[in-house]
């Protein structure tokens, strides 16, 4: 089915960028997000069937999250913070499409653009949270770690996302992703997920993020390089008319690699 309208998603990207507070975490306190662990086994077990037995426990976790203030912890325990959040979220919206008997978490109204949730004062859309929190945290790995509920977006991550872990984290993910689909050779033509049409720009200028300014192909193909399989690299020839985007399935779909 068709993606968002681009239009309405740059004016809700741009809206929350300028209303929504940075993140600016500055204290010592970690959090411990293993409530999470069971749903993201449940749904590994039972898939999409598991998704409305999970859905009242992902409720729970979102709402003790929302107890906390994220500038009170590490600035990676913050970012663990906020793509947990965002995941559980997520879920809880491919719950909704799922139990509606719904095709697409695109057909569930505001989805993305209605506040599910109330941090440190601020009432936040999944929107809000990946382009107004996540982005500005300057990390274009993120974009492995944050799910749509659909077919094309990254797996879900077998256990949540730890500060004292995250570098690693992140850098398997990103690898994953690539590994798993989001980087393919078809003859000459490297394929990459239109994550990467999207969001490329942030892996070309991550100091920069969220960034507006495109990025060509070729500094897009040559940013993601250190998490390419060592086969695909070897065959890039570093032109830019052989990158070229994958379409974008937004069929409903949560997995767990």
């Amino acid at each position: 089915m068709n993606g968002p309208n681009p239009l309405r998603a740059a004016w809700s990207m741009f809206r929350n960028q300028r209303t929504i507070e940075r993140p600016r975490p500055s204290g010592v306190e970690r959090i411990d997000h293993s409530a999470l662990t069971p749903q993201l086994e449940a749904l590994a077990r039972g898939k999409m069937a598991a998704l409305e037995a999970i859905r009242p426990d992902l409720t729970r976790y979102v709402d003790a999250l929302s107890g906390v203030d994220p500038n009170r912890l590490t600035r990676s325990e913050a970012l663990a913070f906020w793509l947990n959040l965002y995941n559980a979220g997520a879920l809880r919206l491919a719950a909704a499409a799922f139990a509606a008997g719904e095709e697409s978490v695109l057909r569930v109204p505001g989805g993305f653009n209605e506040p599910f949730v109330m941090v440190a004062g601020e009432e936040l859309s999944l929107d809000a949270i990946e382009h107004a929190k996540i982005r500005r945290f300057g990390d274009p790995r993120i974009h492995s770690a944050i799910v749509c509920g659909s077919v094309s977006c990254p797996t879900l991550r077998a256990e949540p996302y730890d500060g004292q872990r995250l570098d690693a984290q992140l850098d398997d993910q990103m690898r994953h992703f690539l590994t798993s689909g989001g980087a393919q050779v078809a003859g000459d033509r490297l394929m990459l997920s239109r994550v990467f049409l999207w969001y490329g720009a942030d892996f070309v200028r991550p100091g920069r993020m969220p960034t507006w300014i495109p990025a060509s192909r070729r500094r897009v193909a040559a940013a993601l390089r250190p998490w390419l399989a060592e086969s695909i690299v070897g065959q890039l020839d570093g032109s830019s008319s052989n990158v070229e985007f994958q379409p974008y399935d937004w069929g409903l779909r949560c997995s767990v690699g």
